[in-house]
């Protein structure tokens, strides 16, 4: 009976961190997916795609800023990096766009800054320069053109199901070739446009968010520091720094969370005594989990997935290193961890006030959604039935016509699980 209510006790005190984690940075989150459901909207994916030929570091430095530009969930970014790879990019200029549109992006540095401080908020844009300058040296020389090529060759034919998958590039809709910027924010379509990619986003990633928050609530208050100590090394000096850099990808490849989910959970094994670095690398690992390296071996084959995986964390946690060594340098690596994570408790101060204003801004939104049948918003976009992600018609992931109907997915991965269940269910 007593160990039921400490378990109970413990359950309790876990979900309320969780939650208090999650109101403390709700306003962030809202600010960051708004944003981002803006930059989607009226950001032209064709001048993308244009841009990533070859990778030189200037096509790099645009490849990393556009996918900054174009922040998505892991899943649907690596759907499109191996769409515009199949269409032409330079296959590193693709991973790289891949990397930062899930790693460098402004919701993510607001909730570190939020929940672990803004040193965790500039280390994520300094390692990330370091991450992307490290695939630029290495990917190439692991997937040499040559291999580039037969990939290219070997899956181009069935790449894309879209409309436009034979033509040299993406086709741009009638709103992409509206011209310029200040034109576009002239057409309510692509505000209810904006507004509609912020909401299939945030509900696309409910699941990485909820598990996130959830996760890092027990890791904060039910697993006791002494397991993180077997883990990660501690008190070895320069062995702990390079150890814990190497280890923390390790620990997000058996989370099964990625994109803002995995936040929340650093945040927590910082707290417990994961050095900076690891923190850093941890973040940054969340394109090799398990689910994302089954969809790598999907879309190129086993090969080039172990590849892209040693790759990948060889740079996440060189780059975590290199970062920590950097901070250490600059004395601006935190010199206390956190008691706890979030203040347990509501009180009147500006998270609270942020959050009324942000959560009175989302209401706004969801009112100018549902509102979208003025602005003809559904002739344009339709939403993936599988996750819910907004998918501009013109610039699909793939298609399938069910009878007369069209349905539009953002990748093939949702693709194929709407098949499967199609199959699967009565006639």
């Amino acid at each position: 009976m007593v160990g039921d209510m400490a378990a109970l006790d413990t359950i309790g005190r876990s979900l309320d961190e969780a939650f208090f984690m999650l109101w403390q940075t709700l306003w962030a989150l809202i600010l960051g997916f708004t944003l981002s459901g803006a930059v989607q909207a009226f950001v032209s994916r064709g001048q993308m795609q244009r841009l990533m030929g070859d990778h030189r570091p200037a096509a790099l430095t645009r490849s990393t800023f556009l996918g900054i530009a174009s922040s998505s969930c892991s899943y649907a970014a690596s759907a499109l990096a191996r769409s515009l790879f199949v269409r032409g990019a330079d296959f590193t200029a693709a991973m790289v766009f891949m990397v930062a549109s899930t790693n460098l992006v402004i919701e993510l540095g607001i909730v570190l800054w939020l929940l672990i401080g803004w040193q965790f908020a500039a280390a994520e844009f300094v390692g990330g320069a370091v991450m992307v300058g490290l695939l630029g040296i290495l990917l190439p020389r692991v997937i040499a053109a040559p291999l580039a090529d037969r990939l290219r060759a070997r899956i181009s034919d069935a790449a894309d199901t879209s409309p436009q998958a034979h033509h040299g590039g993406p086709v741009e809709s009638d709103l992409d070739a509206s011209g310029a910027l200040r034109t576009r924010l002239r057409q309510p379509s692509r505000w209810v446009a904006s507004a509609g990619y912020t909401l299939a986003d945030l509900s696309m990633l409910r699941r990485e968010i909820v598990l996130g928050f959830v996760a890092a609530g027990f890791i904060a208050v039910a697993v006791p520091a002494h397991v993180w100590a077997d883990v990660f090394l501690t008190g070895h000096g320069p062995w702990t720094v390079v150890e814990n850099a190497v280890v923390g990808p390790f620990v997000a490849v058996i989370s099964f969370v990625c994109s803002i989910g995995n936040v929340a959970l650093a945040a927590a094994l910082w707290k417990d005594g994961i050095s900076f670095g690891g923190v850093i690398a941890f973040i940054f690992a969340d394109l090799i989990t398990i689910p994302l390296l089954a969809i790598y071996r999907t879309m190129y084959g086993g090969r080039v997935t172990l590849r892209l995986f040693g790759v990948f964390w060889a740079v996440m946690s060189t780059s975590g290193l290199v970062t920590e060594l950097t901070f250490r340098a600059l004395h601006g690596v935190p010199g206390r961890r956190p008691d706890v994570i979030a203040s347990e408790h509501f009180a009147w101060d500006h998270t609270t006030v942020l959050n009324i204003i942000f959560l009175i801004g989302f209401a706004g939104l969801l009112l100018l959604h549902r509102s979208r049948d003025r602005f003809d918003g559904p002739q344009t976009y339709a939403h993936d039935p599988v996750c819910g992600m907004q998918v501009e018609k013109a610039n699909p992931g793939a298609v399938t016509a069910i009878g007369s109907d069209t349905v539009y997915f953002c990748s093939r991965r949702c693709h194929d699980r709407f098949t499967a269940d199609l199959a699967r269910s009565p006639q």
